[in-house]
Order: C-alpha cells, then sequence, then structure tokens
C-alpha cells in the first residue's frame, strides 16, 4: 500500500511539475490502483511511471476545478488503447457526470469498457470486506472533499508453533481456529481460538485531501490518520492569500496534523511561485517546526504507508 504522486502543482503545470494527480497503489492489498483526481496531463505523467491503466479500479474526484479534472476524459479513453476492460468506477462532487457524458459524447470517444459515475455530497462512498472511503466537505471557493480510505483489521495469524505442540498439523482444524473456533482434538485436547490466534492486524488509514482552508471537515477526515497527504500552496508568509483564495499554508497543514494525532503528512499542490524543489525546503522547514514527521511530495517518487505501532511508525 503506496502513493505515488503523478502531479504535485497548484492552478497550472509548469515545466517543473505537472497539475495535481495521485495513485494509490493497492497491488498486494486487492491488485488494483486508485486514482485521486487527474489533472491536465495525468495520461502523460502515467507514461512515464510505473503505473499501469489497465490496473486502475477507481478515481476519487475532489472537486471540479480543472487542474484536478481536465485530464480525466483523455485518461478514460486512453485507458481502452492500454488494455483497460475491467470496469471503472469515478467518485466525484455532483457536476461530475455531465462533465463526464458531454465530454466522452461530443468527443466521441469509444470507452470499451464499463464506467460508473457516483456522485456524493460526502459520507461512505464505497465500503467492501477490505476496504472502506469516507468524504466530507472542506472549505474551497467550491464544493471541495477530502477521502478517507481505511483498510480494515486483517485477522491474526495462527500460533503454528504452538499448535505443532499440540501435535497437529496444517488442515480443517487450522481453518476453524483461523475463523475464532475452539476445537477437540482427536486426543480430546480442547484448544481455545484465543489462546492459537495472534492478535488483528490493524488497517491502515490514509486521507487525502482537496483544495481547502483549515476546516473541520479536514480534521474529522484526519484523526489518528496513518498518513494525510494535505495541500501546501503557499508558505505561512502568504497566510492571507492563502485564505484570500481558499487554500492552506506548510504550517496549517502541519498545525492539523498535529491536532489530528497522524502518523505522517505528505504536502502537496504547490503554488507555481515555487518554481524548484529547492524553493520549497523552507515549506518543509516550517511544517516540521510543528509535525516532524513531514514530507515534501515529489512526481514520480513512492511513498509507502505505514502503520504505527504504539506511537510509532512501522511497516
Amino acid at each position: 500500500m503506496e502513493l505515488y504522486f503523478l502531479g504535485t502543482n497548484a492552478g497550472v503545470p509548469t515545466l517543473q511539475r505537472n497539475v495535481t494527480s495521485i495513485a494509490l497503489r493497492l497491488l498486494e492489498e486487492r491488485r488494483s490502483i486508485w486514482m485521486f483526481d487527474c489533472g491536465e496531463g495525468t495520461q502523460h505523467q502515467v507514461l512515464r511511471s510505473p503505473i499501469r491503466l489497465g490496473k486502475l479500479e477507481k478515481i476519487f474526484i475532489t472537486h471540479l476545478h480543472g487542474d484536478h479534472l481536465f485530464g480525466l476524459p483523455g485518461l478514460l479513453s486512453s485507458r481502452g488503447y492500454q488494455g483497460g476492460t475491467s470496469p471503472l468506477t469515478v467518485y466525484g462532487p455532483p457536476g461530475l457526470k455531465a462533465y463526464l457524458d458531454i465530454s466522452l459524447a461530443v468527443s466521441q470517444s469509444r470507452i470499451p469498457y464499463k464506467i460508473e459515475i457516483v456522485e456524493h455530497t460526502g459520507g461512505t462512498v464505497f465500503e467492501d470486506e477490505g476496504f472502506k472511503v469516507e468524504a466530507a466537505l472542506l472549505e474551497h471557493r467550491i464544493d471541495s472533499y477530502g477521502y478517507r480510505v481505511t483498510e480494515k483489521d486483517s485477522p491474526g495469524s495462527l500460533n503454528t508453533e504452538l499448535l505443532k505442540s499440540y501435535g497437529l498439523k496444517p488442515g480443517p482444524i487450522y481453518g476453524k481456529l483461523k475463523k475464532g473456533e475452539d476445537v477437540i482434538t482427536d486426543e480430546g485436547v480442547r484448544i481455545c481460538a484465543a489462546d492459537v490466534v495472534r492478535e488483528p492486524k490493524r488497517g491502515r488509514i490514509v486521507t487525502i485531501l482537496g483544495d481547502t482552508r483549515p476546516c473541520s471537515g479536514a480534521l474529522e477526515l484526519s484523526l489518528h490518520a496513518d498518513l494525510i497527504v494535505h495541500e501546501a500552496t503557499f508558505a505561512h508568509d502568504l497566510a492571507e492569500m492563502a485564505h484570500q483564495y481558499h487554500h492552506s499554508t506548510a504550517r496549517q497543514a502541519a498545525e492539523l496534523a498535529q491536532e489530528a494525532d497522524a502518523g505522517q503528512l505528505l504536502l502537496t499542490h504547490f503554488s507555481s511561485r515555487y518554481s524548484s524543489f529547492e524553493e520549497l525546503i523552507p515549506l518543509l522547514e516550517e511544517a516540521e517546526l510543528i509535525f516532524p514527521e513531514t514530507l515534501l511530495a515529489e512526481e514520480f517518487s513512492a511513498y509507502p504507508i505505514y502503520r504505527r505501532q504504539n506511537g510509532q511508525l512501522g511497516k
């Protein structure tokens, strides 16, 4: 489970950075990829990355500003040409369906797979036996949503060494114990599942926020997350401008991560005024003063999502 950044710039692309798009790689967990936002040029970024559109299962759009949306019609079309045949679901605010229907119809795009478009206004937007995705409204110039992806806890593993001491070999009894059922061996020995099954493995939580000022919705989605992706459009010396344009500073992102008791913070969505990566270092430094576990997102870079153990990051 890791994040891969395809675009980290705000507003418009530059020669150094493309506009927003993030891939959540769930190759071990469900052999698929989820994408969050799809700014113009995302399909070109994909070609330069290890991302394979045939594995793309879901796309979550935070809001309908062009730097988060204009790449979607092209990417959906390219997916078909790159061998994508499995169904794809796109989630986003009201208006998303009209945008895609018109774009694909007018361009006569051929989509050789089923697309489901799910418009929402927050709440639980997806859930199955492995994952739950919740959305909440943020504070931006138009309706903008953040997403909280929760990996559900996995059952604890069997203590096979202890089972061997009972003379048991892998088989149906192992399966019953794994399900939490107590068993009685052929020798009449009762084995309690609680004694031979280890603690469940806690699922990870990753929060990916759309464009926003500091707000209660961002905190709600971020509480106790293992990793938060937060916009840092400006350094804090431009806090007044950030507020005026409904954005956040790096320091404000760090304050949220601290209040949310998060494990790690990834900053992205940087203003074009910071043209080089070196010019982003002051944003990182101001955030680290408040929340040390902060990183700057770099394009074409992967960031594993670690679960915290006893308050510390661990694999």
